[in-house]
Parts: structure tokens; C-alpha cells; sequence
């Protein structure tokens, strides 16, 4: 009978525990910059921030109608995490899932306003680009011994230049307005069909992409923990070599991994912009979806199931800054405080660690001469 391991010890326990705990001194040291910034109303501004669109809450149909905008902008970002968890789990970091979800804007975009497909084969061409994405990372990584962070961030920059140049053509791209023309007056059929609307206050954006990322996230975790696929995948990231030698194809499942992960990328890009609450515009800089996809993952313990959960409060408190009182503070300093809490979600694993850390044992100094005497004994016999 096993050794009955304490409430504390217990790693779903320890993941909550170092979450909350790296949230909470995430919106500590916010604090202490808001108080540094301007301390007469810091504590108005973090409350702004923390009550975010629950301040409608005196008007139930205006308060859903958020709830609803919120849940639609946490569901890339969750679906960007959930990528990224995938490739963590199989032990590639896949840092190129901001390019695989750019690709995805590109085949999503593309499709609804210079072909005129539906939401379902636009969504498609979404899964199919980011996968293409993940299968070069991948096949320089099997193959060539690219480290995929290398890879991924090449191709992050490739994917971006492609976006600008694909996108920004007269076909998706209103010139005037330097911004893709609206979908639902181009091609009302790439809309993604809605979701209980009606429930979120008639949001129009409330789509099928709620449900489907909840979807990928238990699919996940049944392929992962359940599957003989999964094992080998995890397998394959813990000792590749040893792995090779079990027999399984380590080239393979590498390949695999990062086809899936990037798969879940593109599809987090088609689930976003084919609800048309937001249009494209010529970009700078890579998506930073992918990269804070990472600190959810993190935040979540790595769990698909967490991680949703950890995607909510990240994007819960993104969209917070929003309201934080601008005659006070300069409107990036809502920008850096939540930078500080994301990225502090990174160090959940670290907390772990460290609660886990083995206690140092006390030595008695007359065990020596014993341990010497017990040798001495063996050698007799």
C-alpha cells in the first residue's frame, strides 16, 4: 500500500495554489506602479481594472452583451495556449505559434472575401495553413536538427510579411480605410453560425467558437492521457533516443506534433475573425496571441482544462485596462501593468519547484563510523 501523499503535495493542488498566487502578485506589483504613477488614484484605477465590465452590471442585457465580446476575444488566445500546451507536452517549444495563427488569418481572410467560400471550408483552409506552418518547423526539426524556437520565429516573420502583402490587396482590403472589408456585407456565408445570442444580450459575435475551443481542449486531454498516440508523443519529448529505441518513429511523432499544434493555431485564427468582430489591418509586429498563448499555458499548469480557466482571467484582465482613467494615467500604463501579470504567469512552474524543493537532512555525526563499521563486517563475511 503506497505511502498516502498530503493534501499540499498533490500536483493539481500545487498548479492552483502557484496560479492564484502568480496572479495575485501580478496584480500586486500593478498596484505598486499605479501607486508609483499616481498613489491618489491607484486604488480607483485597479479596481477599474478588476471589475472590468461587471460596472453594467445594474443592466443585465448590457452585462451579457460584454460577457459574450469577452468570452469571443479569450477564445483564440485559450486555442493559441491549448496549441502551444500540445508541443510542450511532447517536448518541442513551439514558439511559431503566432505564425501558424497569422497563416491562419491569411487562409480565413482569403477565402471569405477573394473566393467567397463558406465559414466551414474557410475554416478549413485556416486548419490546413496553420498545420503546413507546423509541419516546416517540424520537418526542419526532424530532419536537419533546426531547434524549432529558431524555425518558428523565422517563420512567425515569414507569416506576417505574407499576411501584409496577401491581405493587404485591393481583393480583402479596403485601401481607404487601410483595413479587410467587413465580411458580413461581402459574404454574409463565412460567418460562423451563432451560438445562444440571444442568452449574451443578442451579441452577433457570440459564435460556435465557444463550444468548439471547450471541444479541442477535451480532445486534448483525452489524446494526451488516454491514447496510445499520446504516450508516444510524450515519450518521444521526454527521451527521443529512448524512444527511437522502444521502437516508435521520433522523426514522426515530431513532425505529428508540431502539424497538430500548428493545426490548432490556424483554427484559433478562423474562430476569431470569421465571427467579424475585428478586421485586419497592416501589422508591424507578429500576433502577440501566440506569444501570450504561452504564458496561459503556463498559468493553466499545463493542463488543457486549466488553462482554459487561465485564458479567461488573462484576457479578463486585458480587456480591464480598457477602463483604467486616462486624465490619471498614460494610456500605455494599462499596457504595462498587464504585461506584468501575464508574464508573470510564466512562473507557475518555478513556484512548484520551489514548493517542491526536498528539505535538506540533518546528518548525525556518529553515522559515519557506524556506516564504516557495517562495511568493515560485510567484507568479513
Amino acid at each position: 500500500m503506497g505511502e498516502k501523499i498530503s493534501f499540499f503535495r498533490r500536483p493539481a493542488v500545487q498548479t492552483i495554489i502557484a496560479s492564484i498566487l502568480c496572479a495575485v502578485l501580478g496584480i500586486f506589483i500593478g498596484y505598486i506602479i499605479l501607486l508609483t504613477m499616481n498613489a491618489e488614484h491607484a486604488t480607483e484605477g485597479m479596481q477599474a481594472i478588476i471589475t472590468n465590465f461587471f460596472k453594467f452590471s445594474g443592466n443585465s442585457t448590457v452585462l451579457m452583451k460584454y460577457m459574450g465580446s469577452f468570452l469571443v476575444k479569450s477564445m483564440p488566445l485559450i486555442l493559441c495556449a491549448e496549441a502551444i500546451l500540445f508541443a510542450y507536452k511532447a517536448g518541442l517549444f513551439n514558439i511559431g505559434a503566432a505564425g501558424q495563427y497569422t497563416v491562419g488569418i491569411i487562409a480565413s481572410l482569403y477565402c471569405s472575401l477573394a473566393l467567397g467560400w463558406n465559414w466551414f471550408l474557410c475554416v478549413v483552409a485556416a486548419i490546413a495553413a496553420g498545420a503546413l506552418w507546423g509541419f516546416m518547423a517540424g520537418l526542419l526539426k526532424a530532419y536537419f536538427n533546426v531547434n524549432e524556437v529558431i524555425a518558428g520565429i523565422m517563420l512567425n516573420w515569414i507569416g506576417l510579411y505574407l499576411c501584409n502583402i496577401i491581405i493587404g490587396g485591393e481583393k480583402c482590403m479596403n485601401q481607404t480605410k487601410s483595413e479587410t472589408f467587413d465580411i458580413v456585407s461581402v459574404n454574409p456565408s463565412a460567418i460562423l453560425p451563432g451560438f445562444i445570442q440571444d442568452f449574451f444580450g443578442g451579441n452577433k459575435y457570440t459564435t460556435i467558437a465557444i463550444p468548439a475551443t471547450i471541444i479541442i481542449a477535451i480532445a486534448i486531454l483525452v489524446v494526451l492521457n488516454k491514447t496510445t498516440f499520446g504516450y508516444e508523443l510524450k515519450a518521444t519529448g521526454h527521451n527521443k533516443e529512448a524512444a527511437k529505441y522502444a521502437g516508435m518513429n521520433a522523426k514522426r511523432n515530431i513532425i505529428l506534433t508540431l502539424v497538430i499544434s500548428g493545426a490548432i493555431s490556424g483554427f484559433a485564427a478562423s474562430q476569431f475573425y470569421l465571427t467579424g468582430m475585428e478586421h485586419y489591418t497592416i501589422s508591424a509586429s507578429v500576433p502577440g496571441m501566440g506569444f501570450s498563448g504561452i504564458a496561459v499555458a503556463f498559468l493553466g499548469g499545463l493542463h488543457p482544462i486549466g488553462t482554459i480557466f487561465a485564458g479567461l482571467f488573462v484576457e479578463y484582465i486585458t480587456l480591464g485596462g480598457q477602463y483604467l482613467n486616462t486624465n490619471y494615467y498614460n494610456p500605455q500604463v494599462a499596457d504595462l501593468v498587464i504585461a506584468i501579470i501575464i508574464y508573470l504567469c510564466g512562473f507557475v512552474l518555478f513556484f512548484k519547484t520551489l514548493v517542491n524543493r526536498p528539505a535538506k537532512v540533518k546528518v548525525n555525526a556518529n553515522a559515519e563510523p557506524a556506516t564504516k563499521s557495517a562495511k568493515a563486517e560485510e567484507k568479513e563475511v
